[in-house]
Protein backbone atom coordinates (compact mmCIF):
# COMPACT_ATOMS: atom_id res chain seq x y z
CA UNK A 1 0.00 0.00 0.00
CA UNK A 2 1.27 3.44 -0.85
CA UNK A 3 2.12 5.84 1.96
CA UNK A 4 1.48 9.58 2.12
CA UNK A 5 4.27 11.89 3.28
CA UNK A 6 3.47 13.96 6.37
CA UNK A 7 5.02 17.20 7.67
CA UNK A 8 4.45 19.08 10.94
CA UNK A 9 3.26 22.69 11.06
CA UNK A 10 6.94 23.68 11.25
CA UNK A 11 7.55 21.63 8.08
CA UNK A 12 9.53 18.97 9.89
CA UNK A 13 9.31 15.51 8.36
CA UNK A 14 7.15 13.00 10.25
CA UNK A 15 6.40 9.35 9.65
CA UNK A 16 4.27 8.69 6.54
CA UNK A 17 0.65 7.65 7.04
CA UNK A 18 -1.81 5.49 5.16
CA UNK A 19 -4.10 6.97 2.48
CA UNK A 20 -7.13 6.39 4.71
CA UNK A 21 -5.51 8.37 7.53
CA UNK A 22 -4.61 11.18 5.13
CA UNK A 23 -8.19 11.40 3.85
CA UNK A 24 -9.51 11.58 7.40
CA UNK A 25 -7.12 14.40 8.33
CA UNK A 26 -7.93 16.38 5.21
CA UNK A 27 -11.69 16.00 5.58
CA UNK A 28 -11.48 16.98 9.25
CA UNK A 29 -9.43 20.05 8.27
CA UNK A 30 -6.63 18.94 10.56
CA UNK A 31 -4.23 18.91 7.62
CA UNK A 32 -3.75 20.56 4.25
CA UNK A 33 -2.01 19.63 1.03
CA UNK A 34 1.60 20.81 1.09
CA UNK A 35 2.82 19.33 -2.20
CA UNK A 36 1.10 17.57 -5.06
CA UNK A 37 4.19 15.71 -6.30
CA UNK A 38 5.14 13.75 -4.31
CA UNK A 39 1.82 14.02 -2.49
CA UNK A 40 2.49 15.48 0.97
CA UNK A 41 0.18 16.79 3.68
CA UNK A 42 1.03 19.26 6.45
CA UNK A 43 -0.54 19.03 9.89
CA UNK A 44 -2.05 22.26 11.23
CA UNK A 45 -1.69 21.71 14.99
CA UNK A 46 1.26 19.40 15.48
CA UNK A 47 4.84 20.55 15.86
CA UNK A 48 6.61 17.24 16.43
CA UNK A 49 6.06 13.52 16.70
CA UNK A 50 7.72 10.18 17.33
CA UNK A 51 9.88 8.96 14.49
CA UNK A 52 10.40 5.27 13.94
CA UNK A 53 13.88 4.07 12.98
CA UNK A 54 14.09 3.61 9.23
CA UNK A 55 16.71 2.06 6.99
CA UNK A 56 17.65 3.65 3.68
CA UNK A 57 18.64 1.11 1.04
CA UNK A 58 20.07 1.68 -2.41
CA UNK A 59 20.84 -0.66 -5.28
CA UNK A 60 23.33 1.06 -7.62
CA UNK A 61 22.42 -1.10 -10.60
CA UNK A 62 24.09 -3.74 -12.70
CA UNK A 63 25.54 -4.22 -16.17
CA UNK A 64 25.38 -6.80 -18.92
CA UNK A 65 28.33 -9.19 -19.07
CA UNK A 66 29.50 -11.48 -21.82
CA UNK A 67 29.06 -14.79 -19.96
CA UNK A 68 26.35 -17.28 -20.80
CA UNK A 69 25.49 -20.96 -20.51
CA UNK A 70 24.94 -22.80 -23.79
CA UNK A 71 24.64 -26.44 -24.77
CA UNK A 72 27.37 -27.98 -26.91
CA UNK A 73 25.14 -28.47 -29.96
CA UNK A 74 23.97 -24.83 -29.92
CA UNK A 75 27.50 -23.60 -29.42
CA UNK A 76 28.79 -25.57 -32.38
CA UNK A 77 25.87 -24.47 -34.55
CA UNK A 78 26.57 -20.86 -33.74
CA UNK A 79 30.29 -21.25 -34.50
CA UNK A 80 31.68 -17.72 -35.07
CA UNK A 81 28.39 -16.10 -36.06
CA UNK A 82 27.25 -12.96 -34.32
CA UNK A 83 24.08 -12.96 -32.24
CA UNK A 84 22.22 -11.14 -35.02
CA UNK A 85 23.39 -13.63 -37.65
CA UNK A 86 22.36 -16.48 -35.35
CA UNK A 87 18.80 -15.14 -35.10
CA UNK A 88 18.97 -12.97 -31.98
CA UNK A 89 19.28 -9.34 -33.12
CA UNK A 90 18.00 -8.05 -29.78
CA UNK A 91 20.96 -9.61 -27.95
CA UNK A 92 23.37 -8.19 -30.51
CA UNK A 93 21.89 -4.72 -30.02
CA UNK A 94 22.20 -5.04 -26.25
CA UNK A 95 25.80 -6.19 -26.49
CA UNK A 96 26.76 -3.13 -28.53
CA UNK A 97 25.23 -0.74 -26.03
CA UNK A 98 27.92 1.30 -24.24
CA UNK A 99 28.34 0.76 -20.51
CA UNK A 100 29.12 4.38 -19.63
CA UNK A 101 26.34 4.54 -17.05
CA UNK A 102 27.49 1.38 -15.31
CA UNK A 103 31.09 2.61 -15.42
CA UNK A 104 30.10 5.89 -13.79
CA UNK A 105 28.22 4.08 -11.03
CA UNK A 106 31.07 1.69 -10.35
CA UNK A 107 33.60 4.54 -10.27
CA UNK A 108 31.62 6.45 -7.67
CA UNK A 109 30.83 3.54 -5.31
CA UNK A 110 33.61 4.24 -2.85
CA UNK A 111 33.29 8.00 -3.12
CA UNK A 112 29.59 7.86 -2.22
CA UNK A 113 30.33 5.43 0.61
CA UNK A 114 32.97 7.71 2.10
CA UNK A 115 30.61 10.69 1.86
CA UNK A 116 27.84 8.78 3.65
CA UNK A 117 30.19 7.66 6.42
CA UNK A 118 31.20 11.28 7.02
CA UNK A 119 27.61 12.02 8.11
CA UNK A 120 28.11 9.90 11.22
CA UNK A 121 25.28 7.50 10.39
CA UNK A 122 25.72 3.70 10.41
CA UNK A 123 26.49 2.63 6.85
CA UNK A 124 27.00 -0.90 5.56
CA UNK A 125 27.81 -2.28 2.12
CA UNK A 126 26.73 -5.58 0.59
CA UNK A 127 27.56 -7.47 -2.55
CA UNK A 128 25.37 -7.78 -5.59
CA UNK A 129 25.19 -11.53 -5.01
CA UNK A 130 23.56 -10.98 -1.63
CA UNK A 131 21.10 -8.52 -3.18
CA UNK A 132 20.16 -11.07 -5.85
CA UNK A 133 19.89 -13.95 -3.38
CA UNK A 134 17.36 -12.31 -1.02
CA UNK A 135 14.52 -11.59 -3.51
CA UNK A 136 15.11 -14.93 -5.28
CA UNK A 137 14.79 -16.80 -2.00
CA UNK A 138 11.49 -15.01 -1.28
CA UNK A 139 10.12 -15.62 -4.81
CA UNK A 140 9.93 -11.93 -5.69
CA UNK A 141 10.02 -10.95 -9.38
CA UNK A 142 12.88 -8.98 -10.83
CA UNK A 143 12.42 -5.23 -10.32
CA UNK A 144 14.74 -2.41 -9.32
CA UNK A 145 12.62 -1.31 -6.37
CA UNK A 146 12.41 -4.88 -5.06
CA UNK A 147 16.20 -5.25 -5.31
CA UNK A 148 16.64 -1.99 -3.39
CA UNK A 149 14.25 -3.17 -0.66
CA UNK A 150 16.15 -6.47 -0.33
CA UNK A 151 19.60 -4.93 0.06
CA UNK A 152 21.57 -5.89 3.16
CA UNK A 153 21.20 -8.33 6.03
CA UNK A 154 17.53 -7.45 6.64
CA UNK A 155 16.69 -8.05 2.98
CA UNK A 156 15.91 -11.72 3.45
CA UNK A 157 12.87 -10.92 5.63
CA UNK A 158 11.17 -8.14 3.67
CA UNK A 159 7.39 -8.20 3.24
CA UNK A 160 6.35 -6.43 0.06
CA UNK A 161 2.98 -5.86 -1.54
CA UNK A 162 3.57 -6.17 -5.27
CA UNK A 163 0.42 -4.12 -5.95
CA UNK A 164 1.79 -1.02 -4.28
CA UNK A 165 2.64 2.06 -6.29
CA UNK A 166 6.32 2.83 -6.52
CA UNK A 167 7.48 6.43 -6.81
CA UNK A 168 10.34 6.95 -9.24
CA UNK A 169 12.03 10.33 -8.94
CA UNK A 170 14.33 11.44 -11.75
CA UNK A 171 16.45 14.59 -11.76
CA UNK A 172 15.61 16.47 -14.97
CA UNK A 173 17.19 19.84 -14.20
CA UNK A 174 15.83 23.29 -14.89
CA UNK A 175 16.40 23.51 -18.61
CA UNK A 176 19.55 23.92 -20.65
CA UNK A 177 21.94 26.68 -21.66
CA UNK A 178 21.37 26.03 -25.34
CA UNK A 179 20.27 29.33 -26.85
CA UNK A 180 18.39 27.88 -29.82
CA UNK A 181 17.54 24.63 -31.58
CA UNK A 182 19.72 23.26 -34.35
CA UNK A 183 18.87 21.37 -37.50
CA UNK A 184 20.70 18.22 -38.55
CA UNK A 185 23.36 20.30 -40.28
CA UNK A 186 24.16 22.32 -37.16
CA UNK A 187 22.51 25.56 -38.25
CA UNK A 188 20.06 27.37 -35.92
CA UNK A 189 16.44 26.74 -36.82
CA UNK A 190 14.82 28.78 -34.03
CA UNK A 191 15.38 32.22 -32.60
CA UNK A 192 17.29 32.78 -29.40
CA UNK A 193 15.61 32.26 -26.08
CA UNK A 194 13.74 35.13 -24.51
CA UNK A 195 12.45 35.26 -20.94
CA UNK A 196 12.28 31.95 -19.12
CA UNK A 197 9.06 32.91 -17.32
CA UNK A 198 6.12 33.79 -19.57
CA UNK A 199 2.86 35.10 -18.09
CA UNK A 200 3.78 33.54 -14.75
CA UNK A 201 4.51 30.10 -16.23
CA UNK A 202 7.78 28.35 -17.02
CA UNK A 203 8.58 25.19 -18.92
CA UNK A 204 8.21 22.14 -16.70
CA UNK A 205 5.34 23.43 -14.57
CA UNK A 206 2.44 21.04 -14.16
CA UNK A 207 -0.72 22.85 -15.18
CA UNK A 208 -4.42 22.26 -15.68
CA UNK A 209 -5.84 23.76 -18.87
CA UNK A 210 -9.61 24.13 -19.13
CA UNK A 211 -10.83 25.02 -22.63
CA UNK A 212 -14.52 25.99 -22.60
CA UNK A 213 -15.10 25.95 -26.37
CA UNK A 214 -13.50 25.22 -29.73
CA UNK A 215 -12.04 22.09 -31.29
CA UNK A 216 -9.94 21.42 -28.19
CA UNK A 217 -12.75 21.73 -25.65
CA UNK A 218 -11.91 19.83 -22.48
CA UNK A 219 -9.61 19.66 -19.49
CA UNK A 220 -5.94 18.85 -19.95
CA UNK A 221 -3.46 18.05 -17.17
CA UNK A 222 0.25 17.81 -17.80
CA UNK A 223 3.58 19.54 -18.17
CA UNK A 224 3.66 22.83 -20.01
CA UNK A 225 6.17 24.16 -22.54
CA UNK A 226 5.93 27.95 -22.61
CA UNK A 227 6.23 30.20 -25.65
CA UNK A 228 6.89 33.92 -25.69
CA UNK A 229 3.65 34.42 -27.62
CA UNK A 230 1.61 33.07 -24.68
CA UNK A 231 0.49 30.03 -26.68
CA UNK A 232 1.65 26.99 -24.73
CA UNK A 233 1.98 23.27 -25.40
CA UNK A 234 0.74 20.84 -22.75
CA UNK A 235 2.06 17.26 -22.63
CA UNK A 236 -0.68 14.92 -21.41
CA UNK A 237 -0.93 11.17 -21.01
CA UNK A 238 -2.48 10.88 -24.48
CA UNK A 239 -0.15 13.23 -26.33
CA UNK A 240 0.82 16.87 -26.76
CA UNK A 241 -1.88 19.50 -27.07
CA UNK A 242 -0.60 22.45 -29.08
CA UNK A 243 -1.56 26.08 -28.95
CA UNK A 244 -3.28 26.53 -25.59
CA UNK A 245 -3.50 30.12 -24.41
CA UNK A 246 -2.07 30.94 -21.01
CA UNK A 247 -5.45 32.41 -20.07
CA UNK A 248 -6.90 28.91 -19.74
CA UNK A 249 -4.01 27.48 -17.69
CA UNK A 250 -3.55 27.30 -13.93
CA UNK A 251 -0.47 26.04 -12.09
CA UNK A 252 -0.87 22.83 -10.11
CA UNK A 253 2.79 22.22 -9.27
CA UNK A 254 5.81 24.39 -9.94
CA UNK A 255 8.77 22.86 -11.75
CA UNK A 256 11.31 21.72 -9.17
CA UNK A 257 13.84 20.00 -11.41
CA UNK A 258 12.47 16.50 -10.90
CA UNK A 259 10.16 14.15 -12.74
CA UNK A 260 7.85 11.93 -10.70
CA UNK A 261 6.77 8.58 -12.13
CA UNK A 262 4.56 5.76 -10.92
CA UNK A 263 5.31 2.05 -11.27
CA UNK A 264 3.33 2.04 -14.53
CA UNK A 265 5.69 4.59 -16.04
CA UNK A 266 2.99 7.26 -16.48
CA UNK A 267 4.13 10.74 -15.41
CA UNK A 268 2.31 11.92 -12.33
CA UNK A 269 2.10 15.30 -13.99
CA UNK A 270 -0.41 13.85 -16.44
CA UNK A 271 -2.74 12.61 -13.74
CA UNK A 272 -3.63 14.89 -10.85
CA UNK A 273 -3.73 13.11 -7.47
CA UNK A 274 -7.37 13.83 -6.73
CA UNK A 275 -8.30 12.46 -3.33
CA UNK A 276 -11.69 11.31 -4.59
CA UNK A 277 -10.50 9.93 -7.94
CA UNK A 278 -7.36 8.11 -6.89
CA UNK A 279 -8.18 7.58 -3.22
CA UNK A 280 -4.53 8.44 -2.59
CA UNK A 281 -3.62 4.87 -3.41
Amino acid sequence: MQRVFVASNTRQQLMPCTPARARMLLRGRKAAVLRRYPFTIILKARTDGDLQPIELKADPGSKVTGFTVACEDCNQSKNNLTAAEFGHPNIQKQALRPLKDASAVNATHYVIGAALKSLGLPVSFWTGGRTKFSPTQQDYPKAHWIDAACVGESGNQVKLDLRMQVSQVKATGHGSRQMCRMDRFGFPRTSTKTARVVKGFRTGDIVRAVLPYGKKTGTYDGKVAVRASGSFNVSTATGIVLGISYKYCSVVHRADGYSYLTNTGAPLGNELPSIRAQELS
